[in-house]
Order: C-alpha cells, then structure tokens, then sequence
C-alpha cells in the first residue's frame, strides 16, 4: 500500500553475508548473501539491520550492512539521511 505522507524517500537496503576474514568486506559465498529488505528511511533499515546483526551475534564472521540506495540514485543530492 502506497502512503504519501509528503516526506521524501530516502531507500536503504540492508543485506548481509559471511565475511572471509574479521574486518573485512569480501563475503565468503555470494550465492548465500541475505538480502533482508529495501526501506523507505534510515530508522526503519537501522531497526532491521540490528535486528539481524543481533540474531547473528554468535557468528563473528556474520555482518549485516545499511546501503543509502538514495545516495547512489542521487548523488548530486543534500539528504540527511
């Protein structure tokens, strides 16, 4: 369901994945990466990031991301989100 509430949408996706070493980016399989969700603003992908970070707390390869899609459809834009 469509809502227009007049603020700007502002997309950020969170997904994860197994890393291949500690303080890295590389995932060790891509085919099993965990895409959680496309949303609408920060706070609501910052809840669901933290939702799945804390579920995975047991793995310390396991790392979950917020990808500002807004940023890279718009880069030229000011948003603070």
């Amino acid at each position: 369901m469509a809502v227009d509430d007049g603020k700007k949408q502002l997309l950020h996706l969170v997904f994860g994945g197994e890393l291949k070493k500690l303080g890295g980016t590389e995932f060790r399989d891509l085919d099993a990466l965990d895409i959680v969700g496309i949303y609408p603003d920060y706070h609501s992908a910052h809840t669901a990031w933290k939702a799945k970070a804390q579920a995975s707390v047991d793995n310390a390869h396991m790392r979950y991301f917020v990808v500002h899609l807004h940023r890279l459809l718009d880069p030229e834009a000011k948003a603070a989100g």
